[in-house]
């Protein structure tokens, strides 16, 4: 029966999802008997400070919005931006005979179901209704078999948040003690932090190994064509029999690890020398069978990794993108661990498979995904196309991110039900020997695909840049064993190991899903707070730690090393899913965790011994020398320090002689700060520096580096007023870009400090005057600016020049555009050629729609152009939504009714209108934002 005529009997039924989005979405699929509203999200949560929570509690509880001495008892508030839209809720559902919760299928959905029945206490009967894709047939199945609240989700999500609000709340106060204050630590940011820190520990401590080896270029005498290449690049593989040294060969101390031959560049040179007349002949052939199947479909972090690769998004885009494609019913539940198809989706993929590349692509049974993730949860299915029949990308009328986002997981879906891709891997020897009388072999790969299969429609990308992908074919000659080729071009070749790759956001989000650290769907979120927190920043797309995070993590691995160790961390998401289900219990387990109790009754099942005591350790912090967790030696006496105001090298004691100390770029990459580059900062000028005496005043002339850069100044004599109607104020200015602190005269100094210049009158007698402003050198005249294009015309403009200047009509707005520094490409989004500009506020690219600021991490001269587009749809990703016009006014009322009522109704809909803004006023801006709720780790 349909939902429609079902209504008709039972009178009116509210619906509560958690997005405006997603409301709109369903509403459209339901009769006129249902009410869809938004709870935007959740109703209530633990405070957010003390101001929130209710008088009746103090002391800890007030603290932490937890009472830890009666069960771990939570203190749940409604949100003050949240009021009005339970007000709201409350309000439809008086009116309302059934209430169903339609919040997301996972522990997070569950929660807020749970919160909404707990505020709203509603009379009439309600219902759980779930689905994890948005269709009409979803939406109305979902109605039709509603089922209870799942307390056990509920219990095991309550008992992650109340976790890691005691993990935060008693864990970040000790690093406002000791680093700084703000700062933050959390069950999951904190272990994701050590990661990135961990991987620069590696590249500080590496150390590059050079060697050498050769590559041939071999001929086979023949005309050859596409399918019988000519000739073949092999590279030297032994030497004597004895394997020539590769890369994978050095350890990280640049010391090998294998009995191998070591070529340095002397011995390369002289072999290729001696090989330059040899005759050369395939010593063998080998040929394999080479076969590789589809790819399983999209889970949550298969699809940020992939959406990163390909498109260049970062998780936290990928998830906002994901989010508007599901509420607007064009994909499934996007926050899953599964790669299971329903047989829906499985008919649907089939089908498309035979439509678009044919029967023979189609294997004869469906394919099935076992599941990779331990204790998989949340929605039940994998990221796919909704519907019982899968729309085209073009079919769907989508633009921009969500086009690409929407093909990328359409393509996926579609290639994990057809057939492998087949072909041939052969691997060639050659072999010749030296006029030396060393013997050298030769190895040369190549891959044929005789069948594409699923590559037809996908092929996965690859986090390294320069590796091959599995589609890429590699042809080689059709030889034989014995056959003589002739070695056209040998060449020695060096090469030098490289530190182990830092992390991107695609790579850190496998590591991890491989450790079992944290849940999939938090960890955009969790890359965003750790990005935001000024723990990491960007570097192109690589992670890089920056120096607090390296005291940070000091600080949790010597004093909190169980709370950071990735095992711990794993064991606790282990407990968490035991609570879900059922087989193991909150309270003891949370007692355990923060008190320490040593009663065995109350530890979880098989969890050991790695829960206990997080009071305690927050409790003695004596130990901890704040000092010395901040301080990291770099070599010959010098240490990098973590100060409240920014990292700084020192050597020596303060106020000793010797003693020197520089401030540290905040955005250089710690495995960039060498002895060397500490020594160039202890010699670059800093402080101030004594020019001289103006001879005309007699005060001390002064240059010293600001905030906005180089400048000089006089110093004043001592009493003069600096305050009040006789203040003087010491004369000031910048030092031109082509100066520096080390080498400005005094002379140089008195120069600029006699700006702005008089540069002459015009015609009507208004004074004219080149000056030098914060944005650069300018004229002035009255009210009237104009831009002069270099600092040395401040001295040397004359006045003739500048009324001609003056005689120019002035720009309007913006100034005349500046030529590009850079051409990109074309963005992928909206195909526009993609420049970098010179701003105002510095570098910048643009396709003429959109405008990124570079980061501090990029270069114009590096920048590529994947950089510059992913630059582009997070600026994208984070724009506001359009506005909507606004609504007519309702016509006025007839004259035909009587005064008296007119007067009442008037007065009614004054009082009405009247609430309604206010509550419009307050509700507004959560509104109009889609949901998208995560855990806070």
């Amino acid at each position: 029966m349909s939902p429609t005529s079902e209504t008709a009997k039972g009178g009116r039924r509210l619906v509560i999802v958690e997005s405006p989005a997603k409301a709109k979405t369903i509403k459209g699929y339901l009769g006129p008997g249902y009410v869809v509203e938004a709870s935007v999200g959740h109703i209530r949560d633990l405070p957010n400070g003390a101001a929130e929570v209710p008088e009746k509690y103090t002391g800890e509880v007030r603290r932490l919005g937890v009472d830890v001495e009666h069960d771990f008892q939570p203190i749940y508030v409604v949100n003050a931006d949240k009021k009005a839209q339970v007000r709201k809720l409350k309000e439809l559902l008086a009116e309302s005979d059934e209430l169903f919760l339609a919040t997301d299928e996972d522990r997070e959905g569950e929660a807020i179901a749970w919160h909404l029945q707990e505020v709203l206490k509603p009379k009439v009967p309600v219902h759980r209704m779930v689905f994890h894709e948005i269709t009409k047939d979803a939406i109305r199945d979902a109605v039709a078999n509603p089922r209870e609240l799942n307390q056990r989700m509920v219990d095991a999500q309550e008992t992650r948040r109340i976790l890691d609000r005691l993990y935060g709340y008693e864990v970040s106060p000790v690093l406002w003690k000791k680093v700084m204050p703000r700062l933050s630590a959390g069950r999951v940011q904190s272990v994701a932090t050590r990661m990135v820190v961990e991987r620069e520990r590696e590249r500080i401590a590496f150390r590059s190994a050079e060697y050498w080896d050769l590559t041939g270029t071999f001929s086979t005498g023949r005309a050859g064509d596409a399918s019988d290449p000519s000739s073949l690049v092999a590279r030297l593989g032994s030497v004597d029999g004895k394997r020539v040294a590769q890369g994978r060969d050095f350890g990280s101390t640049g010391k090998l690890k294998s009995e191998v031959l070591h070529l340095d560049e002397a011995n390369a040179r002289s072999l290729a020398a001696a090989l330059a007349e040899t005759s050369f002949a395939v010593r063998s052939v080998e040929s394999k069978p080479y076969r590789r199947s589809p790819y399983a479909p999209f889970r949550t972090t298969t699809l940020q990794q992939e959406a990163s690769r390909k498109l260049g998004f970062g998780a936290k885009a990928t998830m906002q993108v994901a989010q508007k494609l599901y509420e607007n019913g064009f994909i499934t539940y996007m926050r899953t661990d599964s790669t299971t198809l329903s047989e829906t989706a499985v008919t649907a993929a089939r089908a498309q498979v035979t439509q678009l590349y044919g029967a023979e692509y189609l294997p004869e049974k469906p394919r099935v995904y076992a599941g990779k993730v331990k204790n998989a949860q949340e929605a039940h299915e994998a990221i796919r196309p909704s519907g019982d029949r899968f729309r085209t990308p073009a079919e769907t009328g989508l633009t921009g991110d969500q086009f690409r986002l929407y093909e990328l997981i359409w393509k996926r879906t579609v290639a994990s039900q057809m057939k492998d891709a087949v072909g041939n891997s052969v691997t060639v020897k050659i072999g010749g020997r030296a006029s030396d009388g060393r013997d050298a072999e030769f190895s040369a790969s190549g891959k044929t695909i005789t069948f594409h299969g699923f590559m037809k429609a996908y092929v996965e990308g690859a986090d390294d840049p320069n590796a091959e992908l599995d589609d890429r074919e590699k042809r080689l000659p059709q030889v034989a064993e014995g056959d003589a080729l002739t070695g056209e071009d040998i060449t020695a070749d060096g090469h030098s190991t490289k530190p182990p790759a830092r992390y991107t956001e695609a790579s850190l989000v496998k590591e991890l899903e491989e450790r079992e650290i944290g849940r999939p769907s938090t960890y955009a979120s969790i890359i965003g707070t750790i990005l935001d927190r000024g723990y990491v920043f960007k570097k192109g797309t690589a992670l890089v730690p920056s120096f607090l995070s390296f005291a940070v993590v000091n600080l949790l691995e010597t004093h909190f090393g169980r709370l950071v160790d990735y095992d711990f961390t794993a064991k606790m998401e282990d407990d968490l899913d035991r609570i879900a289900r059922g087989e193991a219990q909150s309270v003891p387990w949370l007692k355990r965790f923060y008190f320490g109790s040593e009663d065995a009754s109350e530890v979880v099942p098989a969890s050991g011994d790695h829960l206990g005591g997080l009071k305690e350790l927050v409790t003695d912090l004596g130990a901890i020398d704040a000092r010395e967790i901040s301080s990291f030696p770099v070599g010959e006496g010098i240490v990098l320090r973590v100060g409240r105001y920014g990292p700084y090298v020192e050597r020596g004691e303060k106020d000793s002689e010797g003693h020197q100390r520089a401030d540290v770029p905040e955005d250089m990459a710690p495995d960039e700060l060498t002895t060397e580059y500490a020594e160039e900062l202890f010699a670059k000028p800093s402080g101030e520096f004594e020019l001289g005496k103006d001879p005309v005043s007699g005060n001390e002339i002064v240059a010293k580096d600001g905030r906005y850069g180089p400048y000089v100044t006089e110093i004043l004599p001592e009493g003069t007023p600096k305050t009040g109607k006789n203040a003087v104020k010491p004369r000031t200015a910048s030092l031109f870009q082509s100066m520096s602190l080390d080498t400005v005269t005094l002379e140089e100094a008195l120069k600029l400090m006699s700006l702005p210049r008089v540069v002459g009158v015009d015609a009507e007698g208004v004074e004219i005057t080149a000056q030098n402003g914060r944005y650069g050198p300018y004229l002035k005249k009255g009210t009237d600016s104009r831009s002069l294009e270099t600092e040395d015309q401040l001295f040397s403009i004359t006045l003739e020049a500048a009324l001609a200047i003056y005689a120019q009509p002035k720009q309007r707005g913006r100034a005349a555009a500046k030529p590009p520094l850079k051409e990109l490409g074309t963005d992928p989004v909206s195909e526009k050629p993609v420049v970098v500009k010179d701003g105002r506020f510095g570098p910048y690219v643009t396709d003429g729609e959109t405008n990124a600021t570079l980061r501090r991490d990029d270069d114009v001269e590096t920048i590529t152009p994947e950089r510059g587009y992913e630059l582009l749809a997070e600026k994208r990703a984070k724009a506001p939504a359009k506005k909507t016009a606004k609504k007519a006014p309702a016509k006025k009322a007839t004259a035909a009714k009587k005064t008296t009522t007119a007067k009442k109704t008037a007065a009614k809909k004054t009082t009405t209108a009247k609430k309604t803004t206010a509550t419009a006023k307050k509700t507004a801006t959560k509104k109009t934002a889609a949901a998208t709720p995560a855990t806070d780790e």
